[in-house]
């Protein structure tokens, strides 16, 4: 006869979780989150200046495309495994009327489900176990986390502000130059908020071919630049496609964010291994949501030019603010976040921590984006100007400036 009795002799049976896993960066916002959902709970009017989510809808005119498009029976099939060729196009075309860039949509566009998608998997199809990837400090997280799940190693590259947040390639070790395999850029800058000019790119494209680097350059700002200035594209620089690829995001030209839709641009054979590693893993994006890109990117750009003129208004309205307290900082000349030194005698950590407790805001420190980060709080420009300037005063009634 059977026994339902459990077998005492058997080992407990457990998960064990791959290496790789173990081996992810600690996701340093997610106690920030923790803490601001507490005190909203507790029911505080948190101003939560602390995350870089759009708060802006997306146009109307690209809502309508995808609500059309949604009906249309060709959309409801599996799509083709590298995208629509319309998509690509379009891609293709934004960059050459933007920036006077040239692509092939077929050999140098690759369709992504957003733009942290491509930036985790560039590790995937370049860096084995013990390879080299330069990096900023600060910069964002995710390049820490598809370096990891390489198996990869770090150097860290010190973006400082007497450098215009720029890294300094003359500082970086003659072997870390020689073990190097991939470069991370990001331009404007998330969290510095820093613009790169093209010479500077010119210079990444000379170290980088001296050195055997692949560039990959992080683009998700492109299209917010303040004062007249319009960002610069990486692949601007004469020789950037054989070193290289750019990535490029709806989630901030078009308040996209929540749609997923993300491309790499450049060298061909980049993008081929990107396009080999999707084959496996997905089946391209809802041919509706592809549809409701493309519309973005070939309608009218009056949108994106009201939407910067947004945030270079919220811009001015915090800055103006920041004046009276006696708060001085840097003015960003792109993104839609502002780096802002902390009062001297504290840290990153305990600032933020300061502020939320008794002005009820919610900043970043900056030591989340890297060791070169402590000393500064990320503020994004994601509510109205109102709020951003009640933020400030509240923080002002702290007499900490």
């Amino acid at each position: 006869m059977k026994s339902n009795q459990p077998n005492r002799g058997t080992v407990p049976f457990s998960i064990r979780p791959a290496d790789s896993m173990n081996n992810l960066p600690k996701q340093f916002f997610a106690s920030l989150v923790a803490s601001v959902n507490r005190e909203i709970a507790a029911g505080h009017d948190v101003i939560n200046l602390g995350q870089g989510n759009p708060d802006r809808p997306t146009p109307e005119h690209i809502v309508r495309a995808a609500q059309a498009a949604v009906a249309n029976p060709q959309y409801h099939k599996y799509s083709p495994f590298r995208g629509f060729h319309f998509l690509k196009e379009a891609a293709a075309q934004r960059y050459r009327e933007d920036y006077g860039v040239s692509l092939d949509p077929e050999t140098e566009v690759a369709i992504l489900f957003g733009g942290k998608t491509g930036l985790v998997q560039i590790s995937q199809i370049l860096l084995n176990p013990g390879d080299l990837c330069l990096v900023p400090d600060p910069g964002y997280p995710d390049y820490w986390s598809g370096t990891a799940l390489a198996g990869a190693e770090m150097s860290f590259m010190p973006l400082r502000e007497e450098n215009d947040f720029l890294p300094d390639y003359g500082a970086i070790s003659d072997r870390d130059k020689e073990r190097a395999k991939l470069m991370f850029l990001n331009y404007p800058n998330n969290p510095t908020a820093a613009t790169a000019p093209l010479s500077f790119y010119e210079d990444t494209v000379k170290f980088a071919a001296t050195h055997g680097i692949v560039v990959a350059s992080d683009f998700a700002y492109g299209a917010i630049g303040f004062d007249g200035r319009r960002p610069v594209s990486f692949l601007q620089a004469e020789g950037a496609k054989e070193v290289g690829v750019e990535y490029y995001t709806m989630s901030k030209t078009y308040n996209m964010a929540g749609w997923r839709v993300g491309f790499a641009l450049g060298n061909k054979e980049i993008i081929s291994l990107i396009n080999l590693l999707q084959d496996h893993i997905y089946v391209s994006l809802f041919g509706a949501v592809q549809e409701a890109a493309k519309v973005a990117l070939s309608d009218s750009q009056q949108c994106v030019a009201d939407l910067v003129s947004v945030y270079e208004s919220r811009r001015n309205a915090l800055f103006k603010a920041l004046c009276e307290i006696g708060w001085e900082a840097r003015k960003p000349s792109g993104s839609f976040f502002t780096w802002l030194p902390v009062p001297k005698g504290t840290d990153s950590s305990a600032f933020a921590q300061l502020l939320l407790e008794r002005a009820k805001v919610a900043v970043a420190p900056g030591i989340g984006f890297g060791r070169h980060g402590e000393g500064y709080v990320r503020l994004g420009l994601l509510t109205d100007e109102d709020r951003l300037t009640e933020a400030v005063h509240r923080i002002g009634k702290l007499g900490l400036f």
